[in-house]
């Protein structure tokens, strides 16, 4: 961990390098100016110890361009008494907490040596959380390549469009960003603006002072008060009226808001998230959505792809809905019977995630023993299939009654005959099948190995050859 020590108090300065005993620390050091800057912007530091006349140097908010460069360092505040307000100030916009000078060596260590355990112990969090979202997100290269771009944004202050079909998880994509971000421990508050009364949209929003309108008998809290440090998710952006807008472009470009009824600003420390199910485009195009607020929304922007175009991650969502609600509903449940596993597996839900979800909230409230049959699935999901003959089974196996024991099977298994059967449906040939399938060739080598079928490729694309048996022991 880079700590860096800005203040001009060179005995401070003297003591740290004569005293420090951190290992795997390196100390870094400045009495301000643009060599402040230049060390702050190089990024790499996860603790920083500011002195309060350095809050701003040059016009620069020094703490804004530390957490802005720096993601996951944590500021601590050193301060006069007479600066005592000045460092409140500076912990409600997001430094960690302030300390009275005079300071010395043993303080700072400590509090460098909590901000290195909490470091590290974010680091571990993060990296159980990526390899459960990348089970549950699917494999496809496109939810690879967002769930790329989200691990590099989320420890970021930057704003976050996600676009996308109704349903296909866009509100859930927002709390990943949350929970990967440094904002994790505070308060993520969703919101759909299109379900707000357009009367009442920016007292919900921005709050409200006693008898601002009819009704308000106190001053009220708005939404952004409420995420204060942490994330807001602005679902169904585009619903929001012109004047709406313009404040919280206003919130984007100043960081300050005001209640309804106010004279004054206030400062909050939120993150915005914004989504939409609608062309925003063609809406700036009609004029019901200001261009200028689309680029402050869309300084990263995700696209969501629907359910039907990312079948690779039907099977780790059927996983945690199944625990999810097996666990709501006290109940065991262990798999699917397999007429079961492939009509989920190759239904194209119009609904997308949201209606799987409530597909298997259906059918795990209905199942009565340890696994899931056809009749514990909705009956207009089955009758779009055709009825219980809707998929026909690899060649000599047939869908034995949903009763039977040999019927059933586990989601691994699921997720094995599936890509058995689109095998046979491209003639083994594994290109074609990887692209029918959402994934990467390589990643259908992987699969094929770890499931043990026969003529797995090599991960560029050539069939590894049978494996040749061992020749027969000579007689004795």
């Amino acid at each position: 961990m880079k700590i860096f020590i800005l203040d001009n108090d060179p005995e401070l300065k003297k003591e740290v390098f004569n005293k420090w005993s951190i290992p795997n620390t390196e100390i870094m050091e400045s009495s301000g100016g643009q060599n402040a800057i230049k060390l702050l912007t190089q990024g790499g530091i996860g603790a920083m110890f500011l002195s309060s006349e350095f809050l701003t140097i040059d016009n620069l908010d020094i703490l804004d361009l530390a957490k802005e460069s720096n993601p996951g360092i944590e500021v601590f505040i050193m301060a006069t008494v007479r600066d005592t307000q000045k460092a409140e100030a500076a912990v409600q916009r997001g430094a960690h907490s302030f300390l009275i000078k005079p300071v010395n060596v043993n303080l700072l260590e400590s509090l460098a040596t909590k901000a290195l355990n909490h470091g590290l112990t974010r680091k571990n969090v993060r990296a159980m959380e990526e390899r459960y979202l990348e089970d549950i997100l699917g494999s496809s290269p496109t939810m690879k390549k967002i769930l790329k771009t989200v691990t590099k944004v989320a420890p970021t202050n930057s704003t976050i469009l996600i676009s996308g079909e109704s349903g296909t998880g866009k509100e859930f994509m927002a709390n990943i960003v949350h929970r990967l971000s440094q904002r994790a421990d505070e308060s993520f508050v969703a919101v759909n603006c299109g379900a707000i009364p357009e009367n009442l949209v920016e007292s919900e929003l921005f709050g409200s002072r006693k008898g601002s309108y009819t009704g308000s008998i106190a001053d009220r809290k708005g939404l952004f008060e409420m995420a204060d440090k942490g994330t807001l998710f602005l679902d169904e952006i585009g619903e929001l009226s012109l004047q709406t807008q313009v404040k919280l472009l206003r919130f984007l470009q100043e960081k300050e808001i005001r209640r309804v009824g106010d004279n004054e600003n206030k400062y909050v420390d939120v993150r915005v998230i914004a989504a939409s199910n609608k062309d925003l485009h063609k809406a700036i195009a009609n004029g019901s959505f200001r261009e200028d607020l689309y680029y402050r929304l869309s300084i990263f922007h995700l696209t969501l792809p629907p359910l039907r175009d990312r079948r690779s991650s039907i099977p780790g969502l059927i996983r945690t809905f199944v625990k999810k609600y097996a666990s709501l509903n006290k109940k065991e449940i262990h798999g699917m019977a397999k007429n079961v596993e492939a009509l989920l597996l190759n239904y194209d839900y119009p609904g997308n995630i949201r209606q799987l979800e409530n597909i298997i909230e259906h059918a795990v409230a209905l199942c009565e023993g340890h696994n899931i049959v056809l009749d514990d699935l909705p009956e207009y999901l089955v009758k779009s299939q055709g009825g219980p003959a809707f998929f026909a089974l690899p060649k000599g196996e047939t869908v034995p009654p949903d009763n039977n024991p040999a019927s059933l099977l586990t989601l691994a298994e699921l997720e094995k005959n599936y890509i058995r059967k689109a095998l046979e449906i491209c003639h083994k040939n594994h290109t074609e099948a990887a692209r029918r399938l959402g994934i990467s060739r390589s990643t259908l080598w992987r699969k094929l190995k770890e499931h043990g079928l026969e003529g797995t490729p090599s991960p560029s694309g050539a069939v590894a050859p049978e494996p040749v048996p061992d020749p027969a022991p000579a007689p004795a």
